[in-house]
């Protein structure tokens, strides 16, 4: 059969067996008339004024009052731009109610991630927001400056936040709710945790136990310790308003969600709930997933490998492939690169041991090497076949898996993604002594976005 390819139309379709068994997620309704919607959601919020009301109300306080609006990064298609932008709404309403134009921040959610580049940043956010003058600055966990230190939470995280938010007046977050394969879903508070702390948070809130919580998995928020401690540390520093989206597999709008922090994020996860979570009827042999918009490096696409650990057999196989667009490294920071060759070097098991170690020295970023360790806890590293044409053999020695490339030849060109999975697949049947056709294939055409799971097995 011929599947679309998801990476981009400049690709060749895919190729795949007749017998594979394509994922159907439930297809949300778009909103028809975004602007409309968009402004109806910031007049009438979920659980608290207005944002106008709730703006003016710091003016009265504070004539000169500042505002910070805390955006996600280029890893999330947040719309902050185009006639679905929410980013000009929000900005527009703040000048119209007596805002000055030098007291409002865009301050980018960046987490521990890279810091964005001023041609990312134009091309993410609305071009007349720049015109308008208003200052757009990127968070920076590495920071010291601009971090200040708020006390430590009921779990013993030290909350180091950008001040600059902390400083504001009036404070709104912004994002993307989806699932999420540690927090339960994204947006809510994860704008300001991980959002805005410095890379010392990081260490209970991603530390080892966290990470390996039952609780702390797709699409639940119960019990969830990754959640509650965002929860804690993002209520404790304050958000005055939420403005967050749910989209559909296009990047296209299906809701807006504005008001408080916890009551209108939790509206936006019930919502995706309906969608994400999607039914297969068997286990799969092979388990066909890419590493969609967020997959802009190796280390994002630990996302689609967890997100397909419902329906991949026990010794099962998992093909992967991305476009690996990060501007900085493609594999992703030194501290993934180091902690990452030495999952493959020590495996799951001993891998987890190490970082668990009271001798062990926390490194940032850890915990998304964790995430794939729960993968390679139910496949052998080599039953996972990842390919990307931004990675090098060089870049390959300090990766678990095995490289795809070697099926696509020298010279990767528009079907450089459909040999990958042809030849994948192919190596797989040899591999196993098994032809195509008595083999369970599953293809996920959403990769990280969706949640399958085998009917009667949840």
């Amino acid at each position: 059969m011929k599947i679309k390819n998801p990476l981009g139309m400049k690709y060749n379709d895919l190729i795949l067996p007749d017998n594979t068994f394509v994922v159907k997620m439930k297809t949300p309704s778009v909103i028809a008339n975004p602007a409309i919607t968009i402004a109806n959601a910031l007049e009438h919020p979920i659980d608290c004024d207005p944002l106008s009301v709730v703006a003016s109300k710091k003016l009265e306080v504070k004539r000169n009052a500042t505002a910070c609006v805390v955006v996600s990064d280029n890893t999330r298609p947040v719309p902050y731009r185009g006639e679905e932008g929410i980013l000009l709404p929000i900005i527009e309403t703040l000048l119209k109610v007596g805002y000055q134009k030098e007291n409002i921040l865009i301050l980018v959610a960046t987490g521990t991630h890279r810091v964005m580049m001023d041609d990312e940043l134009k091309k993410m956010i609305d071009s007349r927001i720049f015109s308008m003058g208003i200052k757009i600055v990127n968070h920076d966990c590495d920071d010291d400056a601009n971090l200040v230190y708020k006390g430590v939470t009921s779990r013993g995280t030290h909350m180091y936040l950008d001040k600059r938010y902390v400083e504001a007046d009036l404070k709104i977050a912004t994002g993307l709710v989806e699932s999420h394969f540690m927090a339960g879903a994204s947006g809510g508070r994860k704008a300001i945790c991980p959002g805005l702390i410095g890379k010392a948070s990081t260490y209970v809130f991603h530390g080892p136990a966290f990470m390996a919580d039952p609780n702390s998995r797709d699409l639940n928020l119960e019990g969830n310790p990754v959640h509650e401690e965002s929860l804690e540390v993002a209520s404790t520093i304050g958000v005055d308003f939420l403005v967050n989206v749910t989209l559909d597999q296009n990047f296209h709008v299906t809701g807006i969600f504005c008001g408080a922090l916890n009551t209108a994020h939790l509206a936006a996860v019930e919502m995706i709930k309906k969608t994400v979570r999607t039914p297969v009827p068997h286990e799969a042999d092979i388990v066909i997933t890419h590493g969609g918009f967020v997959g802009i490096n190796h280390y994002q696409c630990a996302k689609c490998g967890v997100a397909s650990l419902g329906v991949l057999k026990e010794n099962g196989y998992l093909v992967v492939i991305a476009n690996l667009t990060d501007k900085g490294n493609v594999v992703g920071s030194i501290n993934y690169r180091t902690t990452v060759a030495l999952l493959k070097l020590q495996g799951a098991d001993g891998y987890v041991r190490t970082i668990s170690s009271p001798d062990w020295t926390f490194i940032p970023e850890q915990w998304q090497v964790q995430m794939w360790a729960k993968v390679f806890k139910k496949i052998p590293m080599d039953h996972m076949l990842f390919y990307a044409p931004q990675l090098n053999t060089l870049m390959w020695q300090g990766l678990p898996g095995v490289n795809a490339a070697l099926f696509v030849g020298d010279n990767p060109g528009s079907d450089c993604f459909s040999k990958a999975v042809s030849g994948a697949i192919s190596y797989i049947e040899k591999k196993e002594n098994e032809k195509v056709s008595d083999l369970n294939i599953i293809y996920i055409p959403e990769g990280p976005y969706v949640v399958p799971y085998v009917q009667g097995m949840d």
